[in-house]
């Protein structure tokens, strides 16, 4: 059978006091909406569908050509927005799976089995319910002595024998298209002006058809994203598969919960990741690295056995075997090439650093080149700035910069050339030459 994946995100999500779409927000580094994009793109047999309302614009361009859009233009309840889809859905499947674009923690193993169960449900609803003790506003799920659902009460209409029923609605269904098309109309106004998908349900056992429910083994993937509370108890459990999956992978943990990676985040065996360290964005970690304690990698690509102490790397390279920290900083385009050393308070951008270059604490590198084999001296810097414009620094193979030294950009420094400690080089040094002073010049030699 074939199926086809509705999503629905057009709620203004009022509770997260938020100027941001709520299906925007994000948990893990990726946008909520995304989460139900990647879970539902692989079972439907075309493109999903989104409902969009409020920050439609903003949705579609996070998303882009990932999924199909209808737009609801107004807020009219849960049936309403499955309506909306109607006209580019009607006849395209034999099945429709309808899941909330708030609901990060539901996993395609779930929704799997959730399609595979209607695929053998004579009637024409199989839903997703849960057991909990903490009812979260839920509607209470009513059964039948063969186990069919005859009923959701929603809690408000609830008596009090009704509100001790542990399970719940978790408002994920999938349909047989025919009957979703044909009685969705039928669905009547609610005292609160909206058409509610729960009404289906009544609809469908009115009918004498079968209504069956799966039952989530893990009852956190029902939970819905509303407040900022909701959005902090999502990142908890996802951050927790996430670091699970990840150790059983071959990484070591010291203590996972104070490590946080992202979703989007690869990382090599028998990497060690110490408390405090976040892993964001599109990061690759190697194998066999120290990363830690209080370190934060964002966008880079860290080689094998490379060490990272306590210090922020942003849109970074490192081959093999760099160490950096403590309280480094490896700023945007840095690329430090294999066995570089880079000191207590070192700062790179936008620079490339040869194999084996060590950078003494307290130095700034900024839009320069350097060969291999480097000694800079700490207190180093390269003034690349003049107020207006960025001017880039060369040094040769095998220089040696000496601690203080300020290399006042454009300028070039030979191969194997050296400066005094505390020089301020203002011009070129040629290679082999040895300059000090302030402004440096050549180191005369005493023949006498």
């Amino acid at each position: 059978m074939q199926t086809t994946a509705l999503i629905l995100a057009a709620g203004q999500g009022t509770r997260m006091r938020s100027s941001l779409v709520k299906v925007l927000h994000t948990l893990a580094g990726k946008p909520l909406i995304q989460y139900s994009l990647d879970v539902t793109t692989s079972l439907s047999s075309n493109k999903p569908v989104l409902v969009v309302g409020h920050g439609s614009d903003a949705v579609r361009e996070v998303v882009g050509d990932a999924a199909r859009f209808v737009y609801q233009e107004e807020q009219l309840g849960t049936a309403n927005a499955v309506l909306t889809a109607e006209d580019l859905l009607a006849g395209e499947s034999d099945l429709v799976l309808v899941t909330n674009a708030d609901m990060p923690l539901l996993t395609r193993q779930t929704l799997t089995r959730l399609v595979q169960m209607q695929e053998s449900n004579s009637g024409p609803i199989t839903m997703l319910t849960l057991h909990s003790t903490n009812p979260r506003g839920f509607g209470r799920i009513i059964r039948g002595g063969n186990g069919d659902i005859l009923a959701i009460v929603e809690e408000a209409q609830a008596t009090p024998q009704q509100l001790l029923i542990n399970e719940l609605n978790a408002a994920v269904y999938c349909f047989r298209s025919d009957w979703l098309w044909e009685n969705l109309h039928k669905i009547n106004i609610s005292p609160k002006g909206e058409y509610y998908l729960t009404d289906s349900v009544a609809l469908a056992v009115q009918q004498g058809q079968t209504v069956q429910g799966l039952v989530l083994d893990d009852p956190s993937e029902a939970i819905g994203i509303n407040t900022r509370t909701h959005l902090a108890e999502a990142e908890h459990i996802l951050q927790g598969r996430i670091n699970s999956g990840w150790m059983l992978a071959g990484v070591t943990m010291r203590d996972p919960s104070t490590v946080y990676v992202d979703a989007s985040v690869t990382i090599g065996q028998d990497t060690v990741i110490l408390p405090n360290t976040h892993l964001q964005g599109i990061t690759i970690i190697g194998e066999g690295c120290i990363l830690g304690p209080n370190s934060v990698i964002t966008n880079s690509n860290i080689g094998d056995h490379c060490k990272i102490v306590s210090s922020m790397v942003e849109k970074a390279i490192l081959e093999d075997h760099v160490e950096i920290g403590p309280f480094g900083h490896l700023r945007k385009g840095a690329y430090l090439s294999q066995g570089v050393h880079m000191g207590n308070f070192g700062e790179v951008k936008n620079s490339r650093l040869g194999a084996r270059v060590k950078v003494g604490h307290f130095s700034y590198i900024g839009d320069a080149q350097i060969g291999d084999d480097v000694n800079i001296g700490a207190g180093t810097i390269t003034c690349n700035f003049d107020g207006s414009k960025k001017h880039p620094t060369e040094i040769g193979a095998g220089a040696f910069i000496g601690s203080d030294t300020m290399l006042v950009a454009p300028v070039k420094i030979g191969e194997r050339a050296r400066t005094g400690a505390g020089s301020v080089v203002t011009h070129d040094v040629p290679p082999d030459c040895v300059v000090v002073g302030v402004p440096a010049r050549p180191l005369e030699k005493n023949n006498k």
